[in-house]
């Protein structure tokens, strides 16, 4: 059978039965009672790009095996995935067996693309840090990717909406990044080291509120995320760093904007970047910085439950996607690029 990933698994298997293997780590497991009082396994499985909830009832011969399965469990998960109509993806023919530790390895460290996209990703992060002239945030920025490098690009960008996977945090950070370039580059006015700052540190909460643990792909409830929130964790964390840079205080006595200025204003782009009180920013957009910091925000995680979307939902019309729930409209597919015709085209001489 051929490999696939759970995101592969969605998008081949909405029109036409796939038959294939996916490596997976088992989240949860739990038995359950349908309506008509049969019983039945409810087992959630995710992977690098995607998550997949499977329904396994009693008359399955595989039924048997499942309280066995310990939560957290990686698996080898064989089976003919198909569209079952309102129920989403299911499967025949399931098989299952746990993964050696090289598969193991393997599956959570990605995909041969996602490790390369991903490592393009932490070097552009590093490379447009670098380029941060501003003393004060060139340095925060290093401290911040010199001690928390690694849990950055494990953790997630959120939990359920748009880049809700492990290394989601790292991709979503990289292209807001790379935006943030092209925006200063477009609208001169703005403060080009603050924009790249506030936005590599915008989500840093976020290492806690949807923190993933090293060997594993389930991202746990945290306390600390859910009391405070991945804003007011990212403020704290920032005034954290801030402190370590205290013995350069003295030189820095002359620059201007002072020292504390520069703090208060990428403070405000942590605590402003959802934009509105009712999405959970503390404060409105105050500054330029702080509008183009939440529009770029807003447009890299649309995009992604667009191209998600593209990706996984059935089509209901010609072009046509079905509706994710949080936009509540039909996804229509992008126009493709014009190409023009090569007027010498075919008329050539041998």
């Amino acid at each position: 059978m051929d490999m696939r990933t759970l995101a592969e698994i969605k998008a081949e298997a909405q029109n036409s039965p796939l038959e294939a293997v996916t490596h997976v780590q088992l989240e949860a497991t739990a038995i359950k009672t349908a309506r008509n009082g049969k019983p039945f396994a409810e087992l959630r499985f995710q992977d690098g790009s995607d998550k997949l909830t499977l329904r396994i009832f009693d008359d399955n011969p595989v039924f048997s095996e499942i309280p066995a399965l310990e939560d957290g469990a990686f698996l080898a998960l064989n089976g003919v995935f198909f569209r079952n109509g309102d129920y989403g993806i299911d499967i025949r023919k399931m098989s299952f067996r746990l993964l050696e530790d090289q598969e193991r390895d393997a599956l959570l460290g990605g995909s041969p693309e996602v490790r390369e996209k991903q490592a393009r990703d932490i070097e552009d992060i590093r490379s447009l840090a670098a380029t941060i002239v501003d003393p004060r945030l060139h340095t925060v920025a290093h401290l911040f990717l010199s001690e928390f490098g690694e849990r950055f690009a494990r953790s997630a960008g959120a939990r359920f909406v748009h880049h809700a996977r492990r290394g989601g945090l790292l991709e979503h950070t990289a292209q807001m990044m790379r935006a943030a370039e092209a925006v200063a580059a477009v609208y001169p006015v703005l403060n080009r080291d603050l924009l790249l700052a506030g936005t590599l540190l915008h989500d840093a909460g976020k290492m806690w509120e949807n923190h993933i643990p090293p060997e594993s792909f389930t991202m746990p409830v945290d306390e600390r995320g859910e009391l405070l929130g991945h804003i007011s964790i990212g403020f704290e964390l920032v005034n954290t760093l801030w402190r370590k840079m205290q013995e350069k205080f003295d030189d820095w006595k002359s620059l201007e904007p002072s020292t504390e200025q520069v703090r208060s204003h990428l403070l405000h782009l942590i605590a402003s970047h959802h934009g509105t009180y009712e999405f959970g920013s503390p404060v409105l957009p105050k500054t330029p910085e702080a509008v183009a910091l939440n529009a770029i925000d807003n447009l890299d995680a649309r995009l992604e439950i667009f191209f998600q979307g593209y990706a996984t939902l059935p089509l209901v019309a010609s072009r046509i996607h079905d509706k994710v729930r949080i936009l509540n409209h039909y996804l229509v597919k992008p126009l493709p690029a014009f190409e023009p015709v090569n007027e010498n085209q075919g008329n050539e001489q041998p």
